[in-house]
């Protein structure tokens, strides 16, 4: 590579941008302009193309609706009543907490669409609980914690199969479809691995709920149970559009909040909303960046040539998958994960096209390797974030965040390897792929 070609000062602006603490969307956009005016090119073409990306994708105001429509639900006594949900199914068998630790996070991802929001959420909580009277280790509750908020983002509704699905051009409705099953293989290998461990390490059995109140916490919860029926009903019966469905998602989790639960108040609405619109702003300037940047990559060329490189080499359908698996699981212990999605995806999509891998499944997978990069070391963004949450030690976190990740990498292989796991659902609702 020519480290004085255009495009090689951009990527080095990026990066040196980037190590002084300029925010990635920012350092994109810098790069970019820098590029334009080496290669002579007019810079004002990065507005255009900032422009032109924001304005015409109706898809990109789903993803401020769903982190309203996930405010509203935290906003309210709606996880209390989740979690009695959780602990009255799964809480009466040995390391029952923790079984209920990773049923929230299944239940509560139909909600956030976000391993963040999922944290941050229920993180605190769930932390009091495993670790009051000695019942866990911290670092243990903090390790499952972190782990378990990783299936939200795979599951519908989800932000980064949102961001795929603007990047790719693939029916948001298929692809989230596509995540439920995957989805509920990572929670199915945790809650396996729990199992294995409250034997050997002896953890506590909680006081059974009474089958006699089972009804009744069941019907309390119903109506925040009812928010993935409603929001795939609306998307399937062709009722309204994934924008559409996200702005149903948000006024219902209001209404259920407010009117019905009676737990939010004016100043809890309006604190939600500026939490929201700080959300949107951070990931709309990293889309920003991201238009900006790919226009680079288009203009170098790069998608075809590397997919003109990778043909040369035969490559198979399997090997390119497990080489972009590799490459993903690189970039994300170091990466954010939005930045992957709208950066680096779309210039290993049309070699997928080529090699005849499916759109939806390729989109699952790689969303699913992105969001194990947030628990692995040594930059996995939830375990910072949980360090401060927890006040537990990064490295004691990590330590027992292991063996989580290695059945999460099994489970991977398993979604990479096998296709139907992703594509069952959408199969079964008239998906050709």
């Amino acid at each position: 590579m020519n480290l004085t070609s255009p495009f090689s000062i951009s990527i080095s602006t990026i990066v040196v941008f980037s190590m002084l603490g300029l925010p990635i969307g920012h350092a994109m956009i810098a790069g970019s302009v820098l590029y334009l005016y080496a290669a002579g090119l007019d810079m004002g073409t990065a507005a255009e193309q900032l422009l032109n990306g924001m304005y015409t994708s109706f898809l990109l105001l789903a993803i401020p609706l769903f982190i309203l429509a996930a405010e509203f639900m935290n906003a309210g006594s709606i996880m209390d009543r989740l979690l009695s949900f959780c602990n009255a199914i799964v809480g009466r068998f040995r390391g029952g907490l923790a079984q209920v630790n990773v049923v929230q996070s299944i239940i509560f991802a139909s909600m956030s669409g976000s391993a963040l929001a999922d944290a941050a959420s229920s993180g605190k909580l769930m932390q009091t609980l495993m670790t009051k009277d000695g019942k866990y280790p911290p670092a243990y509750a903090a390790a499952l914690t972190t782990v378990s908020s990783v299936i939200g983002p795979i599951m519908p509704p989800s932000i980064p199969l949102v961001l795929y699905a603007l990047v790719s051009d693939t029916s948001v409705g298929y692809l989230f479809l596509a995540g439920v099953v995957p989805g509920l293989l990572l929670g199915i290998v945790q809650m396996g691995l729990i199992a294995l461990t409250a034997k050997r390490r002896n953890f506590p059995v909680e006081a059974p709920v009474p089958l006699r109140e089972l009804p009744g916490v069941t019907w309390r919860a119903v109506p925040a149970l009812m928010m993935p029926v409603i929001l795939l009903g609306c998307l399937y019966s062709g009722v309204t559009t994934p924008t559409e469905a996200a702005a149903v998602a948000a006024a219902y989790a209001l209404l259920i909040s407010a009117l019905l639960y009676r737990s939010v108040r004016p100043t809890d609405v309006y604190h939600s909303l500026r939490t929201s619109a700080r959300l949107t702003v951070s990931i709309g300037m990293l889309i920003a960046g991201a238009l900006v940047f790919n226009y680079v990559i288009t203009a170098e060329n790069i998608p075809k040539t590397l997919s003109a490189m990778l043909k040369a080499y035969e490559m198979t359908p399997l090997a390119f998958l497990l080489a972009v698996n590799f490459l993903l699981l690189i970039l994300g212990c170091f990466l954010e994960g939005t930045t992957i999605i709208l950066v680096i995806l779309p210039v290993l999509l049309p070699t997928a096209q080529s090699l005849g891998v499916d759109p939806v499944h390729f989109g699952v997978m790689a969303v699913t390797n992105i969001m194990l990069g947030l628990v692995t070391p040594p930059y996995g963004l939830l375990l910072f974030m949980m360090t401060k949450i927890a006040n537990v030690p990064l490295r004691e976190i990590v330590r027992e965040s292991l063996p989580f990740l290695y059945v999460m990498f099994g489970a991977l292989a398993l979604i990479t390897l096998f296709p139907g796991i992703s594509l069952f659902l959408p199969r079964l609702l008239g998906y050709a792929g």
